[in-house]
């Protein structure tokens, strides 16, 4: 989606405003950092490509160490790069063959079979097209540009037409899960046991999230990270479902903020951008702070659940997506005004 393809200057008292409002940063779990916390074991980088102008996604290799691979929002073509993080080169680029045009292409997760997920899953419609497409295809062996043959999978939600821009593949099971985006809040979307190349994948709603630009399994599927453009939480990952409110990551600052992944380890989380180019950074994961809850993350609305302590309406996460929609309208707010200010010819 390109919602935010630039952040101008006139938005930065909004991310300011924003920033008073949230809590203060904590480390990858949710606490801050222990002094003799180890060191990342993934670092940064640049990526350098100036054909990657609109990462979209992050998927760790697990049989490239060091390579990380991305792709383009809409406007390119069925691709796939493979990026080197040592030196923040492209090493590959995979063209997908067997496949339609890519509409708007989003995320890209890798799953325990050695494939390559890559969701064609956003709608830049906003939630209209009554499906979408996932492609699938094997991680390549050998790094170098070459042709791939892909399937592809067409997905309907249950509940009707969605705008999604966060899949993720569960390490262990190897089912597909989407989150869907909105300023309200989303849901997350379980696929079936098995991708049918025939017919229609129905995704299922199975829980509330907060708006998710994309997320992440943990390589031991005890975790399900989900980012915005703001704000990122961890959820302990039990019975195939988020568990409670999740804890805080302190993830960085990044403006058009559009992917995150772990490293194979799962010791670091490194978060990526769209933009020329645009930096990954990388955040070390802290243990766990508390148990995991028996509850699933975010009742559907109006539930006894979603009211919160002493019948409160909504708990945290509705304070939570108060303060995010609050943050989001001063940032669009900031953008109209500058398209108003724009000189016109």
């Amino acid at each position: 989606m390109r919602l935010l393809r630039t952040v101008p200057t006139t938005a930065v008292p909004a991310a300011l405003a924003l920033g008073l409002l949230l809590p203060g940063p904590a480390a990858a779990s949710g606490a801050a950092p222990a002094p003799d916390a180890p060191a990342p074991t993934a670092s940064g980088f640049t990526i350098g490509d100036p054909r990657i102008t609109e990462s979209s996604g992050l998927a760790a290799s697990r049989i490239h160490p060091g390579v990380y691979w991305t792709h383009n929002d809409s406007d390119d073509g069925p691709y796939v790069y493979a990026v080197d993080s040592a030196t923040g080169r492209t090493v590959a680029r995979i063209t997908l063959s067997g496949i339609g045009t890519p509409r708007d292409v989003e995320a890209i997760s890798l799953g325990p079979d050695g494939n390559l997920y890559v969701g064609d899953i956003g709608d830049n419609r906003d939630g209209t097209w009554d499906h979408v497409w996932i492609y699938r295809l094997p991680e390549p062996k050998e790094l170098h540009d070459a042709t791939v043959t892909a399937e592809q999978f067409t997905a309907v939600y249950a509940d009707g037409p969605r705008n999604a821009e966060a899949l993720m593949v569960h390490p262990v099971t190897g089912r597909v899960y989407i989150a869907s985006k909105n300023e309200q809040g989303g849901g997350l979307y379980e696929g079936p046991e098995k991708l049918s190349a025939d017919g229609r994948n129905v995704f299922r709603r199975v829980a509330e999230v907060p708006w998710v630009t994309d997320g992440a399994f943990s390589p031991d599927g005890t975790r399900l990270t989900l980012r915005g453009y703001f704000t990122a939480r961890t959820y302990p990952w039990k019975d195939g479902r988020p568990q409670g409110e999740g804890e805080r990551v302190d993830a960085p600052w990044q403006g058009q903020a559009e992917s995150v992944t772990y490293s194979p380890d799962g010791r670091t989380l490194l978060f990526g951008a769209e933009g020329a180019n645009s930096r990954v950074v990388a955040v070390p994961v802290a243990p766990a702070t508390t148990p995991p809850p028996s509850g699933p993350a975010h009742p559907a609305p109006g539930s006894a659940a979603e009211k919160g302590p002493a019948g409160s309406e909504g708990g945290s996460f509705t304070k939570g997506a108060l303060v995010l929609a609050a943050g989001t309208a001063l940032v669009l707010a900031a953008k109209r005004l500058l398209r108003r200010r724009r000189p016109r010819g």
